[in-house]
């Protein structure tokens, strides 16, 4: 079906105020989120370009046929694309052309027939966290006989304790923490700079007070973890952050095996809920420490039984098979009390 427009650069008015008015405005989404959302539509002008031969002026909304997403999903297969990142892909164009629509009603067709395009199947698997003694060993890594050594472990404690993404953690300042309450907290920027308040624990603010005296002496506002560059705070890069992470794993995994290769920030955040969960910490407490939107990201994520927590539920419910004992009522003991008149 045909969408005739009035004017042929409606998409391009309406794709960057898209992305350069009501994402990063109106959402109120990150640069890095935007960014993301960009490469999906310039993906999908890639493929008009070399499958469809249009470019430039040529393409139009009628581009965004529901023939043509299909086929879109078909050449991202063909490149080798996996269904999460197509699926990722698809809610960008969803997402785009949604907004298309609230600014136009001549173009809810066009957005309802994509919306009838089926995500890919993604499968699912279970999620990567580090057991309690690959985690005391990572965060007990970094020695303290430096002023450095001690930012990375007070850094590594942190990222734990609040379970933090490596983008809110390295954006942390000083007025970010809440100390002097009777239960201490942190708050967390995250997505669509959402805050979030999150309760430290007892032992990671004793901590805090003592890396708060020798980083912070003179109480100013500047980044909680920094490098100092021309005598001046800098914050550190989520790189730098990883790299740091990455060293105390390698470090670790020298004393304890339990410590997998590949250990990364996000692995850390999920260890954090995981811990949670398996210690009966309902799911709405553990989506509010995450900064989730929505119950179905946090229980798609760690509401089901671990392997460990299935071993334990399995060996308590099985029969015991060791060989049968004496029967009670057979002890001679107990033989002259069910045979006495006592």
């Amino acid at each position: 079906m045909k969408y005739r427009r009035k004017k042929d650069k409606d998409f391009w008015q309406l794709a960057r105020s898209y992305l350069h008015d009501y994402m990063p405005v109106t959402r109120n989404l990150s640069d890095k989120s935007v960014e993301a959302y960009k490469q999906s539509l310039k993906t999908y002008l890639q493929f008009l370009e070399i499958e469809k031969s249009l470019i430039e002026e040529q393409v139009t909304f009628d581009a965004f046929s529901r023939d043509n997403i299909k086929d879109f999903i078909g050449w991202l297969k063909g490149k080798g694309y996996v269904p999460k990142t197509i699926n990722l892909k698809l809610t960008a164009i969803r997402s785009f052309l949604k907004y298309c629509s609230e600014e136009d009603f001549e173009l809810r067709g066009i957005y309802a027939d994509v919306c009838t395009v089926k995500k890919q199947k993604e499968e699912k698997c279970p999620i990567e966290y580090l057991q309690p003694n690959a985690t005391a060993a990572i965060l007990s890594a970094c020695d303290i006989s430096t002023s450095k050594h001690r930012r990375n472990r007070m850094m590594l404690i942190m990222l734990y304790d609040t379970g933090a993404r490596v983008q809110e953690l390295a954006d942390l300042n000083l007025s970010s923490l809440h100390l002097d309450v009777a239960n201490p907290f942190v708050t967390l920027v995250g997505k669509c700079r959402k805050s979030r308040n999150v309760p430290l624990l007892k032992k990671t603010f004793q901590h805090l007070e003592l890396y708060l005296k020798e980083f912070h002496p003179n109480k100013e506002e500047n980044p909680l973890f920094y490098s100092l560059f021309d005598g001046k705070p800098h914050k550190l890069s989520t790189d730098s952050i990883s790299l740091v992470l990455k060293t105390a794993a390698n470090k670790a995994r020298e004393s304890c095996i339990e410590v997998p290769k590949g250990v990364h920030c996000h692995m850390i955040r999920k260890t954090k809920a995981m811990d949670l969960y398996k210690n009966g910490v309902p799911l709405p407490f553990i989506m509010q420490l995450l900064g989730h939107e929505s119950m179905s990201t946090t229980s798609g994520f760690y509401a089901f039984a671990t392997l460990e927590m299935m071993s334990e539920a399995m060996n308590k419910a099985t029969l015991s098979t060791d060989a049968p004992k004496e029967k009670i009522w057979k002890k001679e003991e107990i033989k002259k009390i069910l045979y006495s008149l006592d």
